[in-house]
């Protein structure tokens, strides 16, 4: 333990603290920018880019997010050095900073603007030349507007050493630096899984979703076209924050009443749709177990994933799962099956997915989930953030909305289809139904408790009727990539794995609420998701009866012809999309 003094109260902390760490264990609040509290990432050795941190150790200024204490320190953050100093670098980031916060996607919600707030900036002081660059709207998912960049390096920080991803880094010297990419090419045009990391780290709005509530709205106005909505598992515990709600919050009838109101046709669960994934790739499971198939099968419901293992492991495509992920499915099906159900031509459908992710706009976008006729199976995909903007758009009081139910034929849904939306849930849901093939029995102890926290990888033995089978659950793509090293080089037996590409599941996603790594509320969306499981009556996806409907009237078994015409899909080691 280590003893030191911060504004003359005595502080002990282990060896190894920051001055940060040690001022948070006594309340002493040090504003912090671009400081971010991930436990899997050393922040010690940043860059302390802001150095809007400074407090006084002696007669100098030391950044506190980086400088570990010593024996007998004695620190200020309360002198009027560290005042000016914090003022100034605030007011040389916003000296280059743009003055558009009225119209910005962040206004309200930017860490700069808030922080400018509590420290009394009521003038910037420094005039001078402002950076000018292009912005980077080239792909489906994300907007890169570098203007609004203050190179705290979070996003680089994420996209490197989390998810060894590899796309961001600074370019340039001094005045010119500015994080790009390699050569400074379009995000579409390089390896950029489209995770939406980088989004929820950002301070600033440097980092944004595509926006796609106006495409949303004309069609929902346009009078010769069906509108569907589809909302993701992870969505029904995180969207209530957005209004002031405690994180975890279940808002499932609020949500659908609300939808209603926005003027959509039909509200849907994509729960129903996962139910359905998890039928198709527990048949893959027990497939591939008994007639020697590919070992192991991976999960294949996240997009940002797939297109990882296509950019990194091209030569291990034939692992994952062809099965398409729970919104694609949604999209095929209503396209095909309800579409005959209602009479409606299937280019007067319009699907929306509502997702915690941003990937899913990539992925909606993607050239092989584009049917024979020529359309998507989903045409639009928004984030929860950019739900909980519509909902404010019609002055909608979300907690006070009367619940309502999802609409029939594709609304039903089973505790397996809800756990979807956190890390472990995919394969937990798969084995559920993996188990009644081989057996032909129900399993009675239908959760799997060691696949239920936030750890980055976790790995199991599992009873499957008879198959003792090695489970690995990992979220977050550096976690990925290292299971998939050890598969690649043939230094580990695993028989399934599920990877989510953000840290906790999609619970975590790119287009949930921010959170600032506060750890304690994706904890909360998770145990929320598993409620909701527990509470359910049906909790296996074979035990759906619409689910059953569907494959009795209109899909036939499972894996069958049809089922993997409408489905599935397949992998490819170039993923770069031309815009179209």
């Amino acid at each position: 333990m280590v003893n030191l003094k911060i504004n003359d109260i005595d502080v002990s902390v282990p060896e190894g603290t920051t001055i940060l760490e040690a001022a948070r264990e006594i309340n002493v609040k040090i504003p912090t920018l671009c400081h971010y509290n991930l436990p899997e990432i050393n922040f010690v050795n940043q860059h302390a880019n802001c150095r809007v941190c400074m407090v006084q150790w002696g007669r100098g200024l030391v950044p506190a997010c980086n400088t570990l204490v010593k024996e007998g320190m004695e620190i200020r953050t309360d002198t009027q050095k560290v005042i000016k100093a914090r003022k100034i670098n605030i007011e040389l980031l916003l000296s280059n900073h743009p003055k558009t916060c009225l119209t910005c996607d962040r206004n309200g919600n930017c860490e700069l603007q808030t922080l400018a707030a509590e420290n009394n900036i009521r003038d910037i002081r420094f005039k001078g030349k402002m950076m000018n660059r292009p912005i980077d709207n080239s792909s489906f998912s994300i907007i890169r507007d570098p203007n609004k960049c203050i190179l705290c390096k979070r996003c680089e920080t994420m996209c490197n050493e989390f998810q060894t991803v590899g796309t961001l880094t600074d370019v340039g010297r001094g005045y010119d630096t500015v994080i790009g990419t390699n050569f400074m090419q379009p995000m579409y045009q390089t390896n950029c899984t489209f995770c939406g990391q980088c989004l929820s780290v950002c301070p600033t709005g440097a980092l944004t979703e595509v926006n796609e509530t106006n495409e949303v709205y004309k069609a929902i106005d346009d009078p010769e076209k069906i509108v569907i909505v589809q909302t993701a598992p992870a969505v029904r515990v995180a969207l209530g924050e957005e209004f002031g709600m405690e994180a975890g919050s279940v808002v499932t009838g609020q949500m659908v009443s609300a939808l209603r109101s926005l003027g959509f046709d039909y509200v849907f669960d994509t729960d129903f749709a996962a139910d359905v994934t998890a039928i198709e790739e527990a048949h893959e499971v027990v497939d591939r177990l008994q007639n020697n198939g590919r070992i192991p099968i991976i999960t294949s419901c996240c997009p940002s994933w797939v297109n990882f293992i296509e950019t990194n492991f091209p030569d291990l495509l034939d692992i994952p799962s062809t099965c398409k992920s729970p919104h694609e499915m949604f999209g095929s099906i209503a396209k095909s099956y309800f579409a005959e159900q209602i009479n409606v031509d299937p280019e007067n459908i319009v699907v929306v997915s509502v997702m915690p992710c941003v990937a899913k706009k990539y992925e909606s976008r993607r050239p092989e989930l584009v049917n024979s006729s020529g359309y998507s199976d989903v045409d639009y995909v928004i984030t929860t953030r950019e739900l909980a903007e519509m909902i404010r758009d019609m002055s909608l009081s979300l907690e006070h909305l009367e619940p309502s139910d999802f609409d029939r034929l594709m609304g039903e849904s089973t505790g397996a289809g809800v756990i979807f939306g956190a890390t472990g849930g995919v394969l937990e849901s798969a084995l559920r139904t993996a188990y009644n093939i081989i057996t032909g029995e129900h399993l009675e102890d239908v959760e799997f408790e060691e696949m239920k926290d936030l750890k980055g990888t976790k790995i199991s033995k599992v009873d499957v009727g008879g198959y003792e089978l090695t489970a690995v659950v990992t979220s977050g793509l550096g976690n990925a990539r290292r299971v998939l090293e050890k598969v690649d080089r043939g230094e580990a037996h695993f028989d399934i794995i599920e990877i989510m590409a953000c840290p906790g599941g999609c619970i975590n996603g790119g287009g949930q609420p921010r959170h600032n790594a506060n750890v304690e509320i994706i904890k909360k969306r998770m145990e929320g998701l598993h409620s909701v499981d527990r509470n359910k009556d049906l909790r296996r996806s074979y035990e759906n009866p619409e689910v059953q409907k569907l494959y009795d009237e209109y899909l036939g078994k499972p894996g069958g012809e049809k089922a993997h015409q409408l489905l599935h899909t397949h992998y490819d080691e170039d993923k770069t999309i031309e815009l179209f």
